[in-house]
């Protein structure tokens, strides 16, 4: 696959996406242009990812955050664009560390093109989003990625070393999802504000956006791996406990369920696999642990909205608003 045509999702024509629809397609163009590179297989395996069908909610926070204080330039679209970069090189590392198979409903690149052209695509997208900062211009917006690359990376690793550990705790728990997911809504939404000249005020409260509607995303996204649909999410029920992976589901059963329910959980958790899925589903779902969990996306997504009242009014933070109430209702 080449990335001779604009990279087009189904998110470019998403109602979320109606109100920035020409910055969107700026992105467009300038990911096309900006995956230019001497090595075809680079560029091969950056289009195939980047095409691959995500939402592409982190450049549309930059696009929504920009525009709504009455940004005018057109740096928002760099800076939407690099972050993405950013997204879709984690995106690369994640599914080598996690030996997937399936992303959005396809073949994963690593499984596609081999483990190491993936990690190695995957520091090109970083290097590109690098170089993408000098072209913002503003080194307040460097240190901000630049401290948030390290952020992201220790949530991954923090997540590696709890894999098989059925003693996290929930704090570990949130602080794990806070590195790994939602500081990168953070820092574009904050961005977007930067790059706007917010006053104070705006950027913190956008910067708390984008923190809670990450976790309210992630929260989700753990919940549908115990009852969402496998055709409509695209990868498989269940996947987070084949990789023993001890997300809030599980804690929250283990907690609550009896010391039968508790052991097999835990033993679950420390052998990976899915020997023990339908029993573990029967468990989350007695136990109240998927209310749980989506309750505090529900919570998450409530102080998302409640940052807002420091914006104008505007179509950019009625946008904003509604993809605060979808990151909770979502199938996929």
């Amino acid at each position: 696959m080449t990335t001779d045509t604009p990279a087009s999702t189904p998110a470019s024509s998403s109602p979320l996406h109606a109100a920035v629809a020409d910055d969107f397609a700026a992105v467009n163009r300038t990911i096309v242009q900006q995956l230019s590179s001497r090595v075809p297989l680079v560029e091969a395996i950056s289009g195939y990812i980047i095409d691959s069908g995500g939402k592409r909610l982190r450049p549309l926070l930059v696009l929504l955050a920009a525009r709504s204080l009455g940004y005018a330039g057109d740096k928002h679209v760099t800076l939407a664009t690099l972050i993405e970069f950013m997204h879709t090189s984690t995106l690369l590392h994640d599914d080598v560390v996690d030996e997937s198979h399936l992303r959005r409903g396809k073949q994963t690149a690593n499984d596609a093109w081999g483990n190491a052209p993936s990690v190695l695509v995957g520091d090109f997208l970083y290097s590109r989003s690098f170089q993408m900062m000098v072209d913002v211009g503003s080194m307040r917006i460097m240190e901000i990625l630049s401290a948030a690359t390290c952020i992201i990376a220790e949530g991954e690793v923090r997540q590696l070393t709890n894999i098989g550990n059925p003693s996290v705790s929930e704090d570990d728990y949130f602080a794990t999802i806070q590195g790994k997911t939602a500081q990168l809504f953070e820092a574009a939404s904050q961005t977007g504000a930067i790059i706007a000249d917010a006053t104070p005020e705006q950027e913190e409260a956008l910067k708390l956006y984008g923190r809670y509607l990450g976790l309210a995303f992630q929260l989700v996204d753990d919940l549908l791996d115990y009852q969402g649909d496998a055709d409509a999410m695209g990868k498989n029920v269940g996947d987070d406990l084949a990789e023993g992976k001890p997300t809030l589901p599980l804690l929250r059963a283990m907690e609550k369920g009896t010391p039968e329910q508790a052991k097999l959980i835990r033993q679950a958790i420390r052998k990976g696999g899915l020997d023990q899925l339908d029993a573990v589903l029967e468990i989350v779902r007695a136990t109240g642990a998927l209310d749980y969990t989506r309750a505090r996306a529900e919570t998450m997504a409530e102080k998302a909205l409640a940052q807002l009242a420091a914006l104008p009014e505007s179509e950019f933070r009625d946008t904003m608003e509604t993809l605060a109430r979808a990151a909770i209702e979502r199938q996929t």
